[in-house]
């Protein structure tokens, strides 16, 4: 999809392992939702997604793997993610606790403090994130 009419990416993670994983867990329908930090948004310049708002889901090679369509978006304190969220994840955590410690791996990784530009980057439950709930709409591949 390219041109006018070009879907902005959904990138899940970074590529690798992990992409891959959340990508299947999308097409097999497990995730409806993912979670990102509210900086995120703000150190890229970028706006907030919309109901409605449809995006290209990226693969580790880089493809465009199906189209999705935002169905609700949250902004909420860390500390306020609820059950729901976390099993909407569609990575297997059953807890609140086991959710939030592997998002916290993740955001408290190299890449993610290197992406931010800040090297001692942490989170704690006043860290605003954006909770986003989605639907697949077509499948490209």
């Amino acid at each position: 999809m390219t041109g006018p009419h070009a879907l902005k990416p959904l990138l899940l993670a970074y590529p690798g392992p992990l992409r891959d994983r959340l990508v299947a867990a999308v097409l097999r329908g497990e995730k409806t939702a993912t979670t990102g930090l509210l900086v995120e948004w703000q150190v890229e310049d970028e706006d907030l997604p919309e109901v409605g708002e449809r995006s290209a889901l990226i693969d580790s090679d880089g493809r465009e793997v199906a189209v999705v369509e935002v169905t609700e978006v949250r902004v909420l304190p860390l500390g306020e993610v609820d059950l729901r969220l976390a099993l909407d994840e569609g990575e297997g955590y059953l807890s609140v606790p086991a959710w939030r410690a592997a998002h916290e791996r993740f955001w408290h990784s190299a890449d993610m403090r290197e992406g931010l530009g800040d090297p001692d980057f942490t989170v704690d439950d006043g860290t605003m994130v954006v909770a986003e709930r989605f639907r697949v709409v077509e499948r490209l591949h």
